[in-house]
């Protein structure tokens, strides 16, 4: 649990920093969805970022192959939204729909503290009553990707996002006024991703700042944590976090 709070004072010093550089925060969060359900975003076409992306369509959801070593494919845009740079929803880790406070009275997974966990947990010391179980990555039913898009789509691991990462080159940029991280492939395809900001209590935390989006796996030696991607104007990581913090869920694909 110590690990984790060090964690998030990690974070919020990241977006200190943020601030510090005159970061501009939107009036009020973009949704670009439908702002309840995560199924906002249908087939509105191919967009230009000077760049040759030729995005594809599976069903509704329109996906881009970076040509990354383990061909996974990564949707243009965020659950909830329905264009690139829409923030689309918010979700706590292995909850499947948005809601008002992200706290942890109304955390799906635990009862009311992080060391009390019913779902997750291979420590007994975090768990509700010593409870155990051997599960590290979300399942398909607690997977905010699959349960709003459908079964062929998922939440990224901690390895593909770091995969991303690795394989991509990425610039601060600013889309329709809105800030975020442009990821150039070798093979001349992009995904922009914007800088949501995320959900602390009934707060936004810093939108068109930083970045913060959910992986679907598990902290395996920390259980109250699991793994994000975040990053500012000069920064990304793949790091862990508290549980009950609303981040933004960008789908990925499996080879096709």
């Amino acid at each position: 649990m110590k690990k984790v709070m060090k964690a998030v004072a990690a974070l919020m010093l990241m977006m200190a920093v943020v601030f510090a550089v005159g970061c501009t925060e939107p009036d009020e969060p973009i949704n670009g969805g439908d702002g309840g359900g995560g199924n906002g975003g249908g087939n509105n076409g191919d967009y230009y970022d000077g760049i040759d992306n030729c995005g594809h369509y599976d069903g509704n959801y329109e996906y881009v192959d970076l040509g990354l070593p383990s061909g996974t494919l990564w949707a243009t845009f965020n659950v909830g939204a329905d264009r690139p740079e829409g923030y689309g929803d918010y979700f706590a880790w292995g909850e499947t729909q948005p809601k008002d406070n992200y706290d942890l009275i109304s955390y799906r997974w635990c009862n009311d503290n992080l060391e009390q966990l019913t779902k997750y947990c291979q420590i007994s010391s975090y768990g509700y009553n010593g409870y155990t179980d051997s599960l590290s990555v979300l399942l398909p039913e607690d997977d905010a990707a699959t349960v709003n898009w459908g079964d062929e789509w998922r939440m990224p691991t901690r390895v593909e996002w770091q995969e991303l990462y690795d394989n991509t080159t990425s610039t601060w940029t600013t889309r329709n006024g809105l800030n975020g991280r442009l990821f150039v492939a070798s093979n001349g395809k992009s995904l922009f991703m914007p800088a949501t900001g995320g959900r602390l209590g009934i707060a936004f935390s810093s939108p068109n700042c930083y970045g913060n989006y959910w992986s679907s796996s598990l902290t395996i030696e920390e259980p109250a944590g699991a793994w994000y991607s975040g990053f500012g104007l000069d920064n990304y990581v793949v790091y862990y976090d508290g549980r009950t913090m609303g981040r933004s869920v960008r789908p990925v694909h499996s080879a096709k």
